[in-house]
């Protein structure tokens, strides 16, 4: 897959959407094709100055590197935004990302395990035809009952995220430095 590739097929589920749908979106770098590219350490000073100029940023010439990107710093939240993200707003939908590594808040990935796992276990003759047809079952036997209780389970995954995110901002509210002490030998009693 890649970023050409995608937005094709994106751009052609969006108007079988119904208006307001949220689509969840993981960080995989398809779904992340930037509108715009912001620069970064690896870009080259005059095409950074070409970035910020194109931006209306002025520039006091000659500035290190680092404090152009400082200034990229400062406004790049007004110019980070995705391509696929841009068509569905034009489509009047939402696009919802999700964190990188948290495939656990997307319902999908347990609908997709389902689908995988009936493949797996009943594919005897590893024809493509054969495979095909199994997947249509596999997407076929995802009933509303069993979408309904991986949305349940997902929102579980999100509480115990957001709690842990509590417990932890409680822990830097107070203030206080919490100490791990190791005791005891730690030479090895292995000699040569």
């Amino acid at each position: 897959m890649n970023g050409d590739t995608f937005y094709d097929w994106f751009c052609g589920i969006l108007p079988k959407l119904k208006d307001n749908s949220v689509i969840v979106m993981d960080n995989a770098s398809y779904h992340s094709v930037k509108l715009d590219p912001i620069p970064t350490n690896a870009w080259k000073k005059d095409k950074i100055v070409q970035w910020l100029s194109s931006k209306g940023c002025s520039i006091e010439t000659p500035m290190v590197k680092h404090l152009m990107l400082d200034k990229v710093k400062e406004i790049r939240h007004l110019h980070d935004k995705y391509v696929i993200d841009e068509e569905a707003s034009k489509s009047n939908k939402i696009v919802l990302r999700l964190p990188p590594y948290h495939c656990e808040l997307n319902p999908i990935e347990l609908a997709w395990a389902a689908v995988k796992n009936h493949v797996k276990y009943n594919n005897t003759t590893f024809k493509l035809n054969d495979v095909q047809k199994l997947l249509v079952d596999g997407v076929n036997l995802v009933t509303p009952d069993m979408w309904a209780n991986f949305v349940r389970h997902t929102i579980k995954e999100e509480d115990k995220l957001f709690n842990i995110d509590f417990i932890t901002e409680e822990f830097e509210e107070e203030g206080t430095s919490h100490v791990l002490t190791i005791t005891g030998d730690t030479s090895s009693d292995c000699s040569d």
